[in-house]
């Protein structure tokens, strides 16, 4: 029996023993939630403390999910047990259990699902499952959670696995080391999968830019990598990313707690069955949560198909009429089997209306023009073009019909290897339920509306004008009993009934009655609709636009008419009143309650829901006011100067108004300020100080203006800023002013954010005291709330760009070029540089510290003295040599000198030796804590800034923070640029694109100003072939950055008229080959002759908005080189895009694709022509639309994040089924606060798929891979690099189920998007590739598989090196398929290529080696029979006696072997005594690194919980395990 077959039968097994496959539930919709697309990564937690209670869910009954597996958002039922916390573990006890009824077992470490923030990078924040002192653990393996496939508690589960996931790689994910301890049957070679490791430092984030599969770093360090670090004693956890800093109070929980005990929240969640009873229908069931409200089912029944027409109802229970806002656990007599009728309500003109739209957007279910338009929150997505519908049906069908079933293999020939061919219309495939099932012409308000009083007194509320498809022209009263025909015509009013008279209550039946057509194909077009996957109609939390769209036809629509055309300002149907008041609704939701689950739950719902509304208003706005559709507020001023009110939103344009800017650099300033000020809001936002308060703040840049769009606060538009301002300064740093209140708030946000409380002087050289930049201004709005606002400098400057007259910067940076002057002033460090920093000198005062101590220890008379701060970075460079010879005993100077920095910081006398004192004392000093005795750096974001002094009292801690910033500068340069570079030559960092290069950058703290100096130092390394794709996508984002730069200031000068012609015309001069495109002008369609004759000599809309048509090719291409130079100090030396797509390699189409990206360019989807010299490829007509570039806050989902991050950590553990469990849960949170998509939710389900994969469960496995394409699709876009990641394991997915001809339109796709948004030479491209080939391999296609393997090698080869174990597997596969093909010479030379690379990197008697020896033994043979054949041909003819050839096709199982190869996932069976070895070596590395990071568990603990896990094993048994390819 094959490894492969194996395997699936062993992880059947195990997946019986683990889950129930969940049930699904076809009559539930459910109400969801809009949710946002999050710019940046989850940010990496702050230290771990208890001020919140830990959450431990409880079993619920078993209930069938949401068919989303969405569990809806509602407050949950809690029961708080109060439990001692003692030295054993705290049992979690069932909320149905009293205390006494249950032991609690001592349970080991590995299955209490503690996980400390020193044994990874990955941290906690409070309330998540990983206490501090007071542990709260799980009593029982098995942890009590709800989820969306909530079942009965599954058995012990047998396999219990201690994974470490080693550094692997994007593209094909280095193997993951695992013990799976369980019984093998005797006849079977013993192997389980397991899932393939992230890929080290970058596990903490949640992008679904990333490959990986979102598991923590390994307990221990890898080798090369530095030793592991204790927490920082400023309350910061070492994790460089970190963008979300927490309060300073909820540091670390109190003493008193753990001795008082800790609460336990078991949350409690009960389903039960209801039946439904709909006029006209038949009583159907509906399973529902205690939770839930009476909207909710209301909302169901509105999505359902046999329901879904009717809006105007109510529900009852006994003749008693439901409360919609209460919830079905408040209603007396509801329970299981209860029966809920559904009652027709009169209409109102609000219900008439709602119900209009409402059956306008059934009829519009399958239109994507909303999508195409970027409207409403739809987006589009292609999957189902490929899969044929949902895979779990069809995989069913597919599955038992695999072996008659033809697969048609053949690629189009654009998406075979070496294809220069990048067609654009296969982006977007036609959609077979996109063709419009016509069900009516026209469905618009009448003219006759509104009615006139002596109707209404007869209860008409509105009236309807139809056509009907058959051509019919009727008119149709709405009333307050339902709709009818009158008989009024276009042009005579008559609101008598008419003909038939037919009165309906709904106006879906009525159309039924008077329209056949409209019968039959509304009909069909609701069951179309409810069998499209949820995820492709549920809207997007914020707006996701399309770079292309095809040419769709402009239908007749009256709710969009409306909605244009009415001051509906972002006015919602269920709210009352006229506009909202966003600052009081973003406020307010801030103040909510945040102490136990459900509190923290609602709070955060509400802040998303709302910062959700809040930014397509803002973006709205904004773009009526760039349109002229919004009066100004001071309309007699300048138009640069002009500031908006619309909504209830403040508006203002990004120039530099009454120079306030001056010293900064003038509009290029004030145009930068905005986005460094929503940073500050972002960082403010995310430490969540209670009242303290920021504005509600979106970005958009639309038609090359930047508009800033703030919430406004009570009162300041009733008073002067001189009066408002009692906080900070209104003109940089001349008049300052200081408050207590503010002081004492702003403290609490000093510490995570790394800022030092000062003093500075006013211009009457008063001492003032701050903790902000000056520039921070405080308002005390007329509500009574503390405002903070203009948050632009926030972080400390950025001395790179910024000289300094006097200063000179460290050599590093002077070695570089620096300090170079940029075009304006307001350059500040990333809040990721500056955590990085900081956690980089902690590694340096331990270290200094430590080789002190020693020396003291070894009574060394010539210990090193006090180092100045000027020594800093020598001693940066010398310390970790010192501490790597020291060696292990250097990990137990750590966890003194750990001891000692408490002791001193916790002030406990003079019981310290003043020795070790000074020792901690001079640490400080060298690394530049602010504190001398303890470990604390703060930077003061007023040094250098023009215009801000210092009192001469403060003038040696300004010098010390002035070598803090250079340090800082030079740390950027000398640590995190060549820390990208090596992550990229590792290819552990794999961007495809301009964006995921540059959130690459960002997540190390480098801005994009930096971009040059990258490429300068990959053009420098001595890898640079390695780094070819990196370099390309450098030259790629510089280009089109530089020529966003122009294209802002070229917009500017556009009137609205000529905007297409002119967009066309500078993409002309961009992309095409055309040397001399011609502008078109605007014409004067409409101007008469005679007029026409008068103007025929003066340019229209006269001459300074037709500037733009002058450009040419040659001189933007100039101004670009120029701007490249000037802005990222990059020579590009190209004056043509053909020459620079030939120095560079690039690809016109992925040009084309950044621009239209960054500047919100909509083309039209067709083949361009880039090349043609004989006519320009764009037309006035290929340019659809120009949307906004919108940057806002991205709220989080904390407690999510911790059942996240919790579940991560037991999947480490190789506790797979546990992991499992708190990802759903954790799944169930996401969408509690998200509603159904957003992008944190992808993460989940692509882990939740990987681990049902790695447990034998592929149906469970395809559900959630297929929902995580969907939304990848939806909220980031089709063609963005993780939705091809997420294609990629899909495929592999479907392969697995036996659904071959959908695993290859899947890679295809997948491979036609990298090549559109890349081209063909990336390392990525080679992981594709090989799974391309290994399928058409396994269907017997071998030229084909040929051409792709082969191909995978060339690029293994160039990207890894000729001699690397990717390339000798490549020579394997390649191998296989001229075995198959009886081309045992070809296959012969391949095996000995691979054998040769195999001998070379790990030796003649490693396994590789000797598994590639037998099989090239056997090709040698099949060779030789071969030939020996051959000879008996030619000696004999036709009377030769021929033994035929043993060449067999290769089976699914060996197939699928080496798939799990390529991506990651390796079965390799362990003899007993290798597993022990290893579980030593796990051990010893574990007990290392938990010293030097001084864990705050206890040794004896851990070597306790790991002789348990150990003792788990049956001796004698041979165990599978994972290991590393």
């Amino acid at each position: 029996m094959s490894w492969a077959g194996v395997c699936a039968s062993c992880c059947w097994r195990l997946a019986e023993a683990v889950l129930s496959a969940p049930a699904r539930d076809e009559e539930r919709a459910p109400l969801l939630s809009k949710t946002p697309t999050s710019e940046n990564p989850l940010p990496g937690p702050p230290c771990a403390g208890a001020p919140y209670p830990d959450i431990v869910p409880s079993d619920r009954e078993k209930r069938d999910p949401d068919p989303l597996g969405v569990q809806m958002a509602r407050d949950r039922y809690l029961q708080v047990l109060r439990v001692a916390s003692d030295a054993c573990p705290v049992a979690v006890l069932p909320a149905d259990l009293e205390p006494g009824e249950l032991a609690c077992p001592r349970a080991n470490g590995a299955e209490q699902g503690l996980v400390k923030p020193e044994a990874s990078s990955v941290g906690f924040k409070e309330g998540s499952w990983a206490g501090a002192a007071g542990e709260v653990g799980l009593a029982t393996k098995d942890p009590l959670t709800h989820s969306s496939w909530d079942q009965d508690p599954p058995n012990k589960l047998e396999a219990e696995s201690q994974i470490s996931p080693e550094q692997g790689e994007w593209g094909a994910p280095e193997t993951d080391l695992a013990c799976i301890r369980r019984p093998c049957m005797p006849q079977e070679e013993p192997s389980s999968p397991t899932a393939p490791g992230p890929h080290g430092d970058e596990s903490s984030e949640l992008p679904e830019q990333k490959r990986e599969e979102m598991l923590p770093p390994p307990p221990w360090p890898l080798p090369g990598q530095e030793l592991p670090t204790v927490m920082l004693l400023n309350g910061d956890c070492l994790d460089k990313k970190s963008e979300e800093p927490k309060e300073n109070g909820h540091g670390e929980a109190e003493p008193s707690d753990e001795a008082s005990g800790q609460e336990v929240i078991v949350i409690q969640d009960t389903g039960f069955t209801v039946k439904i009873s709909v006029p006209g229908i038949e009583t159907f069931s509906l399973q529902v949560s205690p939770q839930e409200m009476v909207q909710e089912i209301h909302q169901v029944l509105m999505d359902r198909e046999d329901t879904c027409h009717r809006t105007c109802f109510s529900l009852q229970l006994d003749g008693n009429v439901l409360d919609n806002f209460s919830e079905l656990r408040t209603i007396e007599g509801l329970e299981e089997g209860s029966m809920l009728r559904v009652v027709e309500e009169p209409y109102t003109v609000r219900e008439a209306r709602i119900h209009v739209r409402h059956i306008r957007d059934l009829l519009k279910s399958l239109d994507p023009s909303d999508a195409f338009n970027g409207v409403d929150c739809n987006s589009l997505s292609f999957l189902s073009v490929f899969t044929d519908g949902d895979l779990g049906d069809s995989g069913k069908r597919k599955k038992k019909g695999i072996e008659m079933e033809p697969i048609d293999c053949t690629p189009p020939e654009h998406i075979l290897p070496g294809s220069k061919d990048r067609p654009l219309c296969a982006l977007q495939p036609q959609n077979r339920d996109w063709k419009p099932l016509q069900c009516l012409k026209v469905l618009t308000m009448s003219g006759w509306n509104p009615p006139p009083g002596n109707r209404k007194m007869h209860g008409d509320l509105m009236y309807l004008f139809v056509i009907t498809a058959e051509d019919r022209h009727v008119s149709i009263t709405a009333s307050t009993r339902g709709f009818y025909l009158n008989q009024s015509t276009a042009y005579n009013f008559n609101p008598k009934p008419a003909s038939p008279r037919f009165l309906s209550h709904s106006l879906v039946e009525l159309l039924n009655q008077i329209s056949p057509t409209f019968k039959k194909n509304f009909a069909l077009l609701q069951k179309k609709r409810v069998q499209r996957h949820p995820f492709e109609r549920i809207a997007t939390p914020f707006q996701v636009y399309s770079w292309t769209a095809p040419q769709v036809e402009h239908a007749m629509d009256c709710v969009r008419a409306e909605d244009a055309y009415t001051s509906r300002l972002g006015y919602e149907e269920h709210i009352p009143g006229q506009t909202r008041d966003w600052n009081e609704e973003l406020q307010t939701t801030r103040e909510l309650p945040r102490k136990n689950l459900p509190e923290r739950l609602l709070r955060e719902r509400a802040i998303f829901k709302v910062h959700s509304d809040f930014t397509a208003a803002a973006t709205r706005g904004a773009m009526a006011v760039i349109d002229g559709n919004v009066m100004a507020i001071n309309p007699s001023e300048e138009t640069k100067m002009q500031m908006f009110i619309w909504n209830n939103i403040f508006f203002s344009l990004g120039f530099d108004v009454r120079d306030h800017y001056k010293d900064f650099g003038g509009d290029v300033a004030a145009y930068v300020a905005p986005t460094n000020d929503l940073n500050g809001v972002r960082t403010y936002n995310a430490v969540d100080v209670e009242g303290l308060y920021t504005l509600g703040t979106v970005v958009v840049d639309y038609r090359g203006y930047r508009v800033t769009a703030q919430s406004i606060i009570p009162g300041i538009l009733e008073r002067e800023q001189e009066q408002s301002v009692i906080y900070g300064s209104i003109d940089f740093g001349k008049t300052v002013v200081s408050h207590p209140r503010y002081l004492e708030l702003l403290e609490k946000t000093s510490r995570p954010l790394k800022i030092q409380r000062h003093r500075v002087l006013n211009d009457r050289d008063e001492e003032v005291e701050l903790c902000s930049s000056v520039e921070c201004k405080g308002i005390i709005g007329n509500d009574g709330r503390h405002y903070i606002l203009d948050l632009l400098r926030t972080f400390p400057p950025d001395l790179n760009f910024l000289p300094v007259a006097g200063e000179e910067l460290p050599e590093d940076c002077r070695r570089a070029g620096f300090p170079k002057p940029h075009r304006h002033k307001l350059c500040c460090l990333r809040q990721e540089l500056v955590d990085a920093f900081v956690e980089h000198r902690y590694l340096l005062f331990m270290k200094l510290a430590a080789i002190q101590l020693m020396q003291q220890k070894a009574n060394r008379v010539d210990s090193p003295g006090p180092l100045e701060n000027g020594a800093s970075e020598a001693g940066a460079s010398e310390a970790p040599e010192a501490v790597e010879a020291v060696g292990e005993e250097g990990a137990s100077g750590l966890a003194k000198v750990k001891e000692l920095a408490e002791t001193i910081a916790s002030d406990s006398g003079p019981a310290v030796d003043p020795k070790s004192r000074e020792v901690i004392q001079n640490a400080c000093k060298a690394v530049g804590s602010v504190s001398s005795t303890s470990f604390d750096i703060r930077f003061n974001p007023d040094i250098f800034s023009p215009g801000v002094r210092f009192p001469e009292s403060c003038q040696d801690e300004v010098r010390d923070q002035k070598q803090l910033l250079k340090d800082a500068a030079a740390f950027l340069l000398s640590c995190q640029i060549p820390g990208l570079v090596k992550d990229c030559t590792d290819h552990t960092v794999l961007p495809m694109d301009g964006a995921t290069l540059a959130e690459a950058m960002h997540q190390r703290g480098i801005n994009i100003r930096y971009l040059g100096k990258v490429l300068d130092f990959v053009l420098r390394s001595p890898a640079r072939p390695q780094l070819d794709h990196i370099y390309k996508i450098g030259i790629s984002e510089l280009i089109t950055r530089s020529a966003k730069h122009i294209f802002k200031t070229y917009l500017q000068g556009v009137e609205l008229s000529g905007l297409s012609a002119a967009i066309s015309h500078f993409l002309n001069c961009f992309l095409s080959s055309f040397p001399n495109p011609v502008a078109h002008l605007p014409a004067d369609e409409l101007v008469s002759k005679k007029k026409n004759k008068r103007r025929k000599n003066r340019p229209p809309g006269g001459a300074d908005n037709t500037a733009w048509a002058v450009m040419t090719p040659q001189e933007l291409w100039k101004d670009i080189c120029q701007e490249a130079k000037n802005y990222f100090d990059f020579n590009l030396e190209c004056e043509t895009v053909d020459q620079a797509v030939e120095t560079f390699g690039l690809q016109k189409i992925t040009l084309l694709r950044e621009i239209s990206l960054k500047t919100g360019i909509q083309i039209l989807l067709k083949e361009y022509s880039f090349d043609s010299r004989h006519k320009p490829a764009f037309t006035e007509e290929d340019v659809l639309n120009i949307f906004p570039v919108v940057k806002h806050v991205n709220p989080k989902a904390s407690d999510a994040f911790h059942f996240f991050q919790s579940g991560q950590a037991k999947v480490q553990q190789g506790f797979l089924k546990e992991g499992c469990e708190l990802i759903t849960e954790a799944l169930n949170l996401f969408n509690n606060v998200y509603g159904a998509m957003h992008v944190e939710i992808c993460a989940c389900l692509r882990l939740l798929a990987r681990l049902h994969y790695i447990m034998g469960d592929y149906a469970e496995a395809l559900s959630n891979q297929q929902k995580a394409v969907l939304m990848s699709e939806r909220v980031l876009g089709i063609e963005h690099p993780n939705t091809i990641q997420e294609y990629m394991h899909l495929a592999l997915y479907c392969f697995a189920s036996s659904q071959l001809s959908t695993a290859l339109s899947l890679l295809y796709r997948a491979r036609y998007l990298l090549l559109l948004v890349f081209g063909e030479d990336h390392p990525e491209m080679a992981l594709l590739d090989n799974n391309i080939g290994l399928v058409l391999h396994g269907v017997m296609e071998y030229e084909l598989a040929l051409r792709f393997l082969e191909n995978a090698l060339t690029i293994n080869a160039k990207y890894h090196g000729a001699k690397s174990l990717k390339v000798a597997l490549s020579h394997h596969l390649v191998a296989r398929v001229y075995e198959s093909k009886a081309e045992f010479r070809s296959a012969l030379q391949h095996e000995k290529e691979g054998y040769t690379i195999y001998k070379s990197q790990l030796g003649e008697n490693h396994e590789k080696t000797k598994e590639s020896s037998d099989y090239l033994k056997c090709l040698t043979q099949q060779a030789v029979a071969l030939q020996r054949t051959m000879n008996e041909i030619y000696r004999n003819g036709s009377s030769a006696n021929i033994v035929p050839l043993k060449v067999t096709a290769p089976s699914m199982a060996s197939v699928l072997e080496q798939l799990h190869i390529i991506n990651g996932i390796l079965f390799i069976p362990l003899s007993q005594k290798d597993l022990e070895n290893l579980k030593a070596e796990v051990v010893r590395r574990h007990q290392l690194q938990e010293t030097s990071k001084a864990a705050m568990r206890d040794s004896d603990a851990a070597t306790e919980s790991r002789e348990e896990a150990e003792s788990s094993l049956v001796p004698g048994d041979d165990p599978p395990t994972l290991s590393s390819v």
